[in-house]
């Protein structure tokens, strides 16, 4: 059946059920809008006034059999799913759950290494047995991308009685690879495959885009409409498209996982997102690459960058500055910063910017900046190049703590230096882009002292408190 997708269900029921003006005796507290501080009504009134919950004739996201099944049944046929499931707690909760309906305590499962905190998250929770497969570094584009599939195919052969295979595709920078093989190697040997595509919810709209994961045969996938599709920051989707796991299953864990009140205004945006995505036409993508390509032409006047180039491989959407050697990507993005311009991301040497899927609109604006940032930077002390090239000296690792006896350890927090050589009890994680430099359960090396004590001096930002001050790590194991 062919399906209208410029309707928008969810979204529609609840404007017309607020456009009624009805009486609250439940919550939310605001009482639609009408309690709430006077100098914020401005800024929030159109929002609270659809901020409603399990109603009757607005659905249930936990058990949905009307309005919210139903945007949910458009999303999945607009994405090629079996099933697909709002989320609201971002690909966070998509990603624990995927891990959680796979596997459990003990359980091996191969992780590509260079993944977002939330699936190191998940292994913890299930109390899985990660095999790590190590990601590349790419001298082209100077920075670690994605497993080979030698390795993956290692990690597979050496452990077939894995759970699943968890891939992030595409990476922070847009950057995707041969995923489809890997893919049908796990298959070969009956793993499912998750994947966390949280940057590809456009994928489905097809050329100039790369293919999405879920079309190259994943079975559970999990995107940010968040992120490069119109919907409110928190939502999300997961994908189910499988014989390996069932949507039971994954129904089960994302009810202990998300809130048993889920926002209404988030779950609209995700109807919505739909909508804006399947409805794009090839005229609206002609222009927003124009608008991409103008925006980099612009960039790419600056001799203290270069502008990396766009693969086939690459979301165009995603611009890549590559700073001079000596020249600090945190110096590049705090002169944007400082013009009001802010990029999504910085590291030892690059800043990422995204541009999106709306035509950008400041042009004269972004020239006028780049001449001041360009002469800022002249002047602005220089940084010595981090070379990051070892940081992943064996393809395939395993943690040096289980899970599991990780609660039967004390903790104490050590200096830099003084770690080197013990497990670490937390993760040290460099935000964004949310990759865990240093894992839980990993024994710490010079490489990641050295490392991390040059992105702090740069102004990495940790998502560790003080962590100048060192790192916790087990005793006595």
């Amino acid at each position: 059946m062919k399906r209208n997708h410029k309707e928008t269900p969810l979204y529609k029921k609840i404007v017309n059920f607020t456009s009624k003006n009805p009486v609250s005796f439940h919550v939310p507290g605001h009482k639609n809008g009408t309690l709430f501080p006077e100098h914020a009504k401005g800024f929030f009134n159109s929002i609270l006034s659809i901020d409603m919950t399990e109603l009757t004739g607005l659905d249930d996201l936990h058990a949905p059999d009307g309005v919210i099944a139903e945007s949910e049944v458009l999303a999945a046929d607009y994405f090629g799913a079996d099933h697909t499931f709002f989320l609201v707690g971002g690909s966070t909760a998509g990603n624990l759950a995927m891990i959680l309906s796979v596997c459990s305590d003990g359980d091996k499962i191969i992780v590509q290494r260079n993944c977002h905190k939330s699936v190191m998250n998940g292994l913890e929770l299930a109390g899985a047995r990660p095999i790590f497969v190590a990601p590349q570094f790419d001298t082209i584009v100077d920075r670690y991308t994605n497993p080979t599939f030698d390795s993956m195919k290692q990690a597979i052969d050496h452990n077939p009685d894995a759970k699943g295979i968890v891939l992030t595709y595409p990476d922070y920078y847009g950057k995707t690879y041969a995923i489809k093989a890997m893919i049908d190697y796990a298959h070969d040997h009956d793993i499912p495959v998750l994947v966390d595509e949280a940057h590809g919810v456009h994928f489905s709209i097809g050329d100039p885009f790369p293919p999405s994961a879920l079309d190259l045969g994943a079975d559970l996938v999990v995107q940010s409409a968040h992120k490069m599709a119109s919907s409110m920051t928190m939502s999300s989707y997961l994908h189910i498209k499988t014989p390996y796991v069932s949507k039971r299953h994954i129904g089960h864990y994302l009810q202990m996982i998300q809130s048993s009140s889920p926002s209404y205004p988030l779950m609209a945006s995700l109807d919505l997102a739909r909508s804006f995505l399947a409805t794009k036409s090839p005229a609206d993508i002609d222009e927003i690459l124009n608008s991409v390509q103008e925006v980099r032409s612009i960039l790419s006047v600056s001799n203290l960058w270069d502008v990396l180039p766009i693969t086939d491989q690459d979301d165009p959407l995603k611009i890549t500055l590559h700073t001079k050697p000596g020249l600090s990507g945190f110096l590049v993005a705090k002169a944007f910063e400082d013009e009001n311009i802010y990029p999504e991301l910085a590291t030892h040497n690059q800043v990422l910017l995204i541009h999106g899927l709306a035509y950008f609109q400041r042009m004269d604006y972004l020239r006028n900046s780049l001449k001041i940032i360009t002469e800022q930077l002249k002047i602005m002390d220089n940084h010595a190049t981090i070379d990051v090239r070892k940081l992943f000296p064996r393809p395939i690792e395993e943690l040096a703590m289980e899970y599991k006896q990780m609660n039967k350890h004390l903790t104490f927090r050590a200096s830099l230096d003084q770690t080197v050589g013990a497990i670490a009890a937390e993760s040290v994680i460099p935000y964004p882009p949310g990759v865990p430099l240093i894992l839980k359960g990993e024994r710490i090396t010079a490489k990641h002292i050295a490392l991390l004590k040059e992105l702090i001096q740069q102004g990495a930002r940790m998502q560790n408190d003080d962590i100048d001050k060192g790192i916790h790590i087990y005793k006595g194991e």
